[in-house]
């Protein structure tokens, strides 16, 4: 089955009241993993790839030939986007998707609101042409991935209006809103903003994204789900769940030194924790 943009499979998930999993690539094993417990599970997927993970793996095209070819071995059926996860520039967003990614996010949080908007609106230019996706973000999701790194707390907030000024000149597919989530471990209880959520939703009428969806507890999960969350990003609790496998194998054998022997239980471990995230997210049969 060829990749897909996210488009109608958010539209789906909105109207029907589930949201589909981005979880994000970082080796040949997450990869395998994620695509095996989407196919199992008959969910929709989408693969996130941040600049980081795409240069630790040789690039977006290597990236796009590895999922691709993943795909075939494994006869995937069920839809497949790979996406650009916080694509910091214009040019990296063009870059990605001529390595032929279905869907690019073009992360213009950190910028004045117009500036975020004629950026996002280029990409978007650019994007719908060629059929691909694009998902934009408003305030600053904390934490730290990659490179990026926020620590404001009153930037964790999006504002309402703001949102619904910039999905309406954009057109993006869907949009990621600063409501108190964080990449990375929660330190605390994570306090997300409901009510907000469930304004910009009325406002911008399009599927909305949750990130950091570590660690977030499933009655908040399905709340956000009910208010129009259509898209959750997972990569921390795979990282946690494999680098476990790894040290509770290298415990047991410390002598072990053939990677296939600790990498094998990583790839298992990722591919359980994908397949309950999937459950949780209510896309279980949703292909």
């Amino acid at each position: 089955m060829p990749l897909v943009s996210m488009k109608e499979m958010l539209e789906k998930a909105k109207a029907e009241g589930y949201a589909v999993g981005q979880f994000n690539l970082n080796n040949l094993e997450f990869t395998q993993a994620i695509l095996q417990a989407a196919e199992e599970e008959q969910s929709p997927l989408i693969c996130g790839v941040s600049e980081g993970a795409g240069r630790y793996m040789g690039g977006f095209k290597v990236v796009v030939k590895m999922v691709e070819t993943l795909m075939e071995e494994y006869n995937v059926t069920v839809p497949v986007a790979i996406h650009l996860d916080h694509g910091s520039s214009f040019e990296k967003c063009v870059e990605a998707i001529h390595a032929g990614f279905t869907s690019v996010m073009i992360d213009g949080s950190h910028l004045p609101l117009e500036e975020n908007i004629q950026l996002t609106k280029r990409v978007v230019d650019v994007a719908h042409a060629v059929g691909v996706s694009v998902e934009a973000e408003l305030g600053r999701i904390g934490g730290q991935e990659d490179d990026l790194v926020v620590e404001d707390a009153e930037a964790m907030y999006a504002i309402p209006s703001e949102c619904d000024e910039l999905v309406r000149r954009t057109g993006v597919d869907c949009f990621a809103p600063a409501l108190g989530s964080v990449h990375g471990p929660y330190k605390g209880e994570p306090n997300l903003g409901f009510d907000r959520m469930e304004e910009v939703m009325k406002l911008t009428g399009v599927p909305l994204v949750l990130h950091g969806g570590t660690g977030i507890p499933t009655k908040d999960i399905k709340r956000a789900i009910s208010l129009g969350t259509a898209k959750i990003n997972v990569n921390t609790e795979n990282q946690i769940s494999a680098t476990r496998a790894v040290r509770e194998v290298l415990a047991e054998k410390p002598d072990l030194y053939d990677p296939r022997k600790y990498l094998g239980p990583a790839r298992d471990a990722i591919k359980e924790t994908v397949k309950s995230k999937i459950r949780e997210f209510g896309s279980s049969n949703k292909a």
